[in-house]
């Protein structure tokens, strides 16, 4: 074997254990003990190895909107963070992901420029219907739509007759479609301060949305994926859309299962997102709806921007929040205290996501998988100082706090993740 990596911790699919991980060519040939090759690395004893993260929920915004984050300077984040695949979302960018040609100007701004892998989501909005088959068999991994406005004028959402015109058309190739789901007729214009800002997004906003796409995976039979979901509420329709074997899935962020509403003062700007940050007894039915295999996977929403979008109050500035660097522990930080295990935070964070996608070689240490590992200290701490993140632009609201857990090391396909780039660009088989 070219490489063995020695750990006294290793998370794999039948769980913790000791174990040597055996590469040849950048894959996962063998994972027992008292292994040879041809170097071998051993883990400090405070280490574990974990698969690298899978974040299926990436905004790049290159080309277009580099100034705000770039192919470079994300997946450097992303590599500081564990995280060794990327799935870059179709809005944000200029163009956006939505036709052949935007999807392949998106691929030339991220060739040579990656430090992990990256694969691609393609967009529906109102004027693209007849593009979709060419975009699925072009390689991106599903399709994203909003149900209320995006943000960006240039990715408009649909209406429920637009999507499920869409699920029909795509249905002959088994396509995935994941859906910001808020429902505009709930959502009021809001006010400068947080809970003004709160109030015009409340519950029942993603409980309809839910309902909207429930209906429609029933109607359709589609396969369907609910987008950062933060509100308790709407968990029980989808847990009942999942006892009634329908195929949807749901995901929600770092940021929801860490911060919580009455912590948020009236210009702290740096924590506003759509769907919002809720109450502290919403942050833990989503734990439990984690806890019950509900909510599916964690994946970051990093959604960056430049510091001037974020001045200004809850009504003007930008919703998104940059965390790509910081999801691993920020999960750990709250998993652990909760007595949740290293093996679930890997199920939420690279397995799930990776199967998501249909990426079976990712998220996982086993045989056959690629080399990707993240080397972590989960007892080790540090104070996030946004200064020493990579990406693009030092705007955080975990800037000042104390997590637990820090990444050592990240190896792709049996190399450690360096200056160099070496990540590939990936379509969906």
């Amino acid at each position: 074997m070219d490489l063995v990596l020695r750990a006294a911790r290793v998370i794999t699919p039948d769980g913790e254990r000791r174990a040597d991980v055996g590469v040849e060519d950048g894959r996962i040939v063998a994972v027992a003990e008292h292994l040879d090759g041809d170097a071998v690395v051993e883990l400090a004893d405070d280490e574990v190895l974990l698969p690298g993260l899978v974040d299926t929920h990436v905004h790049v915004n290159d080309p277009g909107r580099s100034d705000w984050e770039g192919f470079d300077t994300a997946t450097r984040a992303a590599a500081a963070g564990g995280v060794t695949t990327i799935v870059d979302m179709p809005l944000n960018s200029l163009p956006p992901t939505t036709t052949v040609a935007a999807l392949k100007a998106k691929q030339e701004s991220a060739r040579d420029k990656a430090h992990v892998d990256v694969g691609f989501w393609g967009g529906i909005v109102p004027t693209n219907l007849d593009d979709l088959a060419d975009l699925h068999d072009a390689g991106v991994f599903g399709f994203k739509c909003f149900l209320i406005h995006s943000g960006v004028d240039e990715f408009p959402h649909v209406t429920d007759d637009q999507l499920r015109a869409a699920l029909t058309g795509l249905r002959s190739r088994d396509a995935l479609t994941i859906v910001h789901a808020e429902d505009p007729h709930d959502v009021t214009e809001p006010g400068p301060g947080y809970r003004g800002f709160l109030d015009s997004r409340p519950h029942r906003a993603e409980s309809h949305a839910v309902a909207t796409v429930v209906g429609l995976a029933e109607e359709t039979g589609a396969r369907l994926h609910v987008l950062h979901l933060s509100s308790g509420e709407a968990v029980s329709r989808v847990r009942a859309a999942k006892e009634r074997g329908l195929r949807l899935t749901a995901e929600t962020c770092p940021h929801y299962l860490t911060f919580v509403a009455e912590e948020i003062g009236d210009a702290a700007t740096e924590f506003k997102c759509c769907p919002p940050i809720r109450d502290a007894a919403n942050r833990e039915q989503l734990w439990q709806a984690l806890r019950d295999d509900v909510v599916d996977l964690v994946v970051t929403d990093h959604s960056p921007c430049t510091p001037d979008l974020k001045q200004g109050d809850f009504a003007t500035a930008w919703g998104g929040i940059a965390s790509l660097q910081l999801g691993l522990p920020a999960v750990w930080t709250q998993a652990r205290q909760r007595g949740h295990a290293l093996t679930d935070v890997v199920r939420w964070m690279a397995t799930n996501p990776a199967d998501l996608v249909g990426l079976g070689a990712k998220g996982r240490i086993a045989p056959g998988a690629d080399a990707d590992f993240c080397v972590f200290a989960p007892d080790d701490a540090f104070v996030v100082d946004r200064a020493r993140l990579r990406h693009r632009n030092p705007v955080t609201p975990y800037h000042g706090r104390p997590l637990a857990g820090v990444v050592r090391q990240t190896w792709l396909r049996g190399q450690p993740v360096g200056d160099r780039p070496r990540g590939l660009l990936l379509t969906r088989s």
